[in-house]
């Protein structure tokens, strides 16, 4: 047989949700909460989960599609007080996006801002209720936002405010194809 006749009985190739075992389906982002009182709480500061399943009296799990965003907040005591802080804003991802392995959170979601300890933690939710008095939702602002916030908190310098300008920007960037 002839090389052309081969090709042209050769299957298409696979399409990379069929090779990523997700055919048809779209892969949730599993995000593990606890509260144990004066213990630890792991919270979900903003996000809408599709569904939120409750294991036990202390044990939840909130569940994410493709694209969502939404923020994690790890408080953790033992007897003589606080002994972690930590704040995750993160993204679900699709199949074959990159995404980091975090704790909790199955199979993994694409880490925008990570903040440790005390003041870090309290300089982020300042400007989560910033956000939130101006009337723009948490989960829609922008990811590049996220990750500057991150990046100047990692770096100590001064935290950019998210104007109404800057949410408009980006608002009208992702609408364009």
């Amino acid at each position: 047989m002839k090389a052309s006749a081969l090709a042209a009985t050769a299957a298409p190739p696979p399409s990379p949700a069929l090779l990523a075992g997700q055919a048809g389906v779209a892969p949730l982002t599993r995000v593990s909460l606890v509260h144990v009182e004066q213990r630890i709480d792991l919270y979900l500061r903003f996000g809408e989960p599709s569904r939120i399943v409750r294991l036990d009296r202390w044990r939840r799990v909130a569940v994410f599609l493709p694209g969502a965003m939404f923020c994690r907040i790890r408080w953790q005591a033992n007897d003589y007080g606080t002994t972690r802080w930590q704040l995750m804003v993160m993204q679900a991802c699709m199949p074959l996006d990159a995404a980091q392995r975090i704790p909790g959170v199955l199979p993994g979601a694409r880490l925008l801002l990570h903040a440790e300890g005390e003041p870090a933690v309290r300089a982020v939710l300042a400007q989560l209720d910033a956000i939130e008095v101006q009337g723009i939702a948490p989960a829609d602002v922008s990811p590049a936002y996220w990750r500057t916030l991150g990046n100047r908190l990692a770096a100590r310098l001064p935290v950019p405010a998210y104007t109404a300008e800057r949410h408009a920007a980006w608002l009208a960037g992702r609408a364009l194809p």
